[in-house]
């Protein structure tokens, strides 16, 4: 029997694990319900299902960012990709890491300021409402689409593992289960359940990773030196595994797709929607400011321990194992939780368990908040200010969100699906670079530049999203490799597998060519109204 099938033994088959195993998933999912019926009946009105009311902390709010944004890439497509690929996998963590402080610097505290519930009021207060309330509820469900997919994917590996399921027929049942689960949580809590959710799931993780951190280290004697030389040299790379290089430095092409990367991982955050709406769930912009630095300390601290898991698995796991489990890594954190507690043993069993229960949860969560971000766009400002023209009550409006959850989970199923054996990391660096092309350069233009138009709002969204859509179709991603989503055709042309590079200064360029053509004057009244209401809250909701 080969490792890979001895493992995938250990972890499903075995009835006694498995009794174990569904029981721990069953606890946690209903621990969930709980917190999320329990929130919804506290949702009262449209500023509760969107926004929580604004009642959260600094602390919570940043608990639960932080919740939102250590997803399944942070947690098993990181841990996989360092196992694989050594130093270029740590990449992924520290271009995550770092983009907050963009996040932190430009956005977090001016939008708050600036808005209500979503992305397109802040680009709508100086701008024409209807064109730029509908381009920026399209970017916003087509980047939670991108990041829903990492997710879904990441949940059909990790409950395949547990459950011994190697057909695809099961592997997409359980992509329909998680889609159905996140329905029910966005429809029944709103913006508060979403929140609780995550703040629990922040903290399952942490400790989740606290616990495989502390064991890894302790099997090498807390020696640093050691952990990485046997990563090594089990690599089957040698000194490589430790150099940059082994990913991303073969060729010209793979050193411009790091650099593509790097960008998207930097510039994606302080544009993706469902980080952006976390903003509004606080009572001040001081609060605001706290999350984020909150949600930093925690965030890289939780980065710091990707290292352990990461090379741990490749420490203690041969790299055929893992790839036999999952082909792009995706399971290495599991495994190496099995291994550490024995891979025959009822302690591995339970700590398999255990690590993937808190790695489902984090799922959840997140695809919760990402669901909860395109609905909310979706009936906000399309549904509300473009369809109905603001005469949408709020009862209307929280009906049409809970529908376009419906919608948007029906699409996640599907594409899901299809994405099962695609790298998450990977896949939630495309929706950064599609956020950092569409989102990023009107939220700086609209806060920061007082010529700018609506023009240029709606070249710079719609150009930015269809150059960075139009190159992942034509990528390496979808089409031409073994590892790609359709790995028997081939019709990718751009050679590489993040687009960042090219289509970020796209929807920058875009957005000063269509406002310096444009023959509109911009409203540079509601520009000074903007300006000082984004540094001083002034007048904010």
């Amino acid at each position: 029997m080969s490792p890979a099938q001895h493992t995938l033994l250990a972890a499903g088959e075995a009835s006694e694990h498995r009794t174990l195993i569904i029981t721990l998933f069953a606890v946690f999912v209903a621990a969930t319900l709980v917190i999320t019926v329990w929130a919804g009946r506290q949702t009262k009105d449209a500023a509760d299902f969107y926004a929580g009311g604004r009642q959260f902390t600094g602390f919570q709010n940043g608990l639960a960012v932080s919740g939102d944004y250590m997803s399944a890439a942070s947690f098993l497509g990181i841990a996989g990709a360092i196992a694989l690929f050594g130093y270029d996998g740590f990449l992924y963590s520290i271009g995550f890491l770092v983009a907050w402080l963009v996040a932190l610097l430009l956005v977090a505290e001016p939008l708050r300021n600036s808005g209500r519930y979503t992305m397109g009021d802040v680009l709508a207060y100086r701008m024409r409402q209807r064109p730029v309330r509908t381009a920026a509820g399209t970017s916003t469900i087509v980047v939670s689409i991108f990041y829903l997919l990492a997710q879904m994917a990441g949940a059909g590996v990790l409950v395949s593992l547990l459950l011994g399921i190697t057909s695809d027929g099961g592997k997409i049942g359980i992509v329909a289960l998680v889609g159905v689960l996140m329905i029910v949580y966005v429809t029944i809590g709103g913006m508060k359940g979403t929140t609780w959710v995550q703040m629990v799931k922040a903290v399952l993780l942490i400790i989740g990773a606290l616990l495989l951190t502390f064991l890894v280290l302790l099997k090498f004697d807390f020696n640093i030196s050691d952990l990485l030389g046997r990563a090594a040299d089990s690599s089957g790379k040698g000194s490589a595994f430790l150099e940059p290089g082994l990913k991303y430095g073969a060729t010209g092409t793979t050193k411009l797709d790091f650099l593509s990367l790097g960008i998207a991982l930097v510039l994606g955050t302080a544009g993706l929607p469902h980080i952006l709406i976390r903003f509004y769930t606080v009572p001040t912009a001081k609060a605001a400011r706290k999350s984020v630095i909150w949600a930093i300390g925690l965030i890289g601290a939780f980065y710091l321990m990707t290292l352990a898991l990461g090379f741990g698995a490749a420490a203690l796991i041969k790299p055929e194992e893992i790839i036999a489990s999952n082909k792009a890594g995706n399971t290495a954190a599991p495994l190496l939780a099995l291994h550490l507690g024995g891979v025959d043993s009822d302690w591995g069993a339970v700590l398999l368990a255990t690590i993937s229960a808190v790695a489902f949860a984090t799922i959840l969560a997140v695809v919760a908040g990402l669901t909860l971000a395109s609905s909310s766009s979706f009936a906000h400002d399309i549904y509300a200010n473009v369809i109905k023209r603001g005469r949408a009550t709020e009862k209307q409006e929280v009906g049409a969100a809970r529908w376009a959850t419906v919608g948007i989970g029906a699409v996640s199923i599907v594409l899901g699906a299809l994405a099962r054996d695609l790298n998450v990391a990977g896949l939630v660096a495309l929706a950064f670079a599609v956020a950092a092309s569409a989102n990023l350069p009107t939220i700086l233009y609209s806060l920061f530049w007082k010529r700018f138009t609506t023009t240029g709002a709606l070249w710079s969204i719609y150009g930015g999203l269809v150059t960075a859509v139009g190159l992942v179709l034509f990528s390496p991603v979808v089409s031409g490799k073994p590892t790609s989503m359709f790995p028997d055709v081939d019709f990718h042309w751009f050679p590489l597998e993040n687009p960042g590079i090219i289509s970020i200064p796209v929807g920058f360029l875009l957005g000063v060519v269509g406002t310096l053509l444009s023959k509109e004057a911009p409203d540079t009244g509601k520009y000074a109204e903007l300006e000082v209401r984004s540094l001083t809250g002034t007048g904010a909701h």
